[in-house]
């Protein structure tokens, strides 16, 4: 059994952590690392969903940006689960959904292919409208695999 599975297997089954954070380039890179720390200070593997964290919140600081207006970071632990939620304040402003996400035509683009990286990583994901003005983008990961 390696660390990381040992690890797992001895965190707690229930664990909540909710955060308000600015949409800027320093809210993003907090998002990401209170998400580490969190993960890791419950014993859970934190790299698919650092890489998770930091694409949602990064969506929701450049397409869902409000003037005046926070995003929230949201981490849950539910039994052998964990759900990322990103809400911003921008519901009419919704990337495509599992299934509907394509890579940019221009290979040297520098953008675009976040969501992508969050497909990828994540078992489940989806987007929640509501109530308005927001939306939710969420992601699962499974914990046990």
């Amino acid at each position: 059994m390696s660390e990381e599975d040992h690890r797992t297997q001895q965190a707690c089954n229930e664990a909540t952590f909710t955060v308000l954070l600015s949409p800027t380039h320093r809210g993003v890179r907090l998002a990401r690392l209170l998400a580490v720390a969190h993960l890791d200070a419950w014993g859970l593997p934190s790299e698919a969903a650092a890489h998770i964290v930091a694409e949602l919140a990064a969506n929701a600081s450049t397409h869902g940006r409000v003037r005046g207006r926070d995003f929230q970071l949201s981490l849950y632990v539910r039994e052998k689960t964990l759900r990322i939620e990103v809400t911003d304040t921008r519901g009419d402003s919704v990337p495509p959904g599992p299934g509907a996400v394509k890579a940019p035509e221009d290979d040297g683009a520098e953008n675009g292919r976040g969501m992508l990286i969050v497909e990828a990583l994540a078992d489940h994901w989806g987007i929640a409208p509501g109530p308005v003005p927001r939306k939710t983008v969420w992601a699962e990961i499974d914990l046990v695999r």
